[in-house]
């Protein structure tokens, strides 16, 4: 399995940026897939996963600003974060499990500024 993220970058506090990724070796919708992020001197933590089965699920401080999405055909995960927060700046890392193993693409930053 092969993750190659995209997009992020910098913002300004209440702007929007998007983040794909493009998931090679599984089908995105046949497996677990989302983001997690990593701020400075924090640990990584799950901000919006979707699970082979079911809807999504966001980390509480995430919820109606960001919002995970799949498709099939261009084997990506997406996210799309809207009314960014300067909170939201961190290393964001795209993420896969197939067959009991974790997958991580290289993380892509995003910085929010007030």
């Amino acid at each position: 399995v092969q993750l190659q993220a995209s997009g992020g970058g910098s913002a300004q506090a209440g702007e929007s940026l998007s983040l794909s990724c493009v998931v090679r070796g599984v089908p995105v919708t046949a497996t677990t897939t989302g983001w997690y992020r990593q701020a400075p001197g924090e640990q990584r933590e799950a901000v919006a996963i979707v699970a082979r089965e079911g809807g999504p699920t966001y980390l509480d401080s995430v919820k109606g600003r960001f919002s995970i999405s799949r498709n099939y055909a261009r084997k990506t995960v997406n996210l799309q974060m809207n009314n960014l927060k300067p909170e939201d700046t961190g290393v964001y890392y795209c993420y896969a499990e197939r067959q009991g193993r974790d997958f991580w693409g290289r993380g892509t930053l995003v910085t929010v500024s007030s």
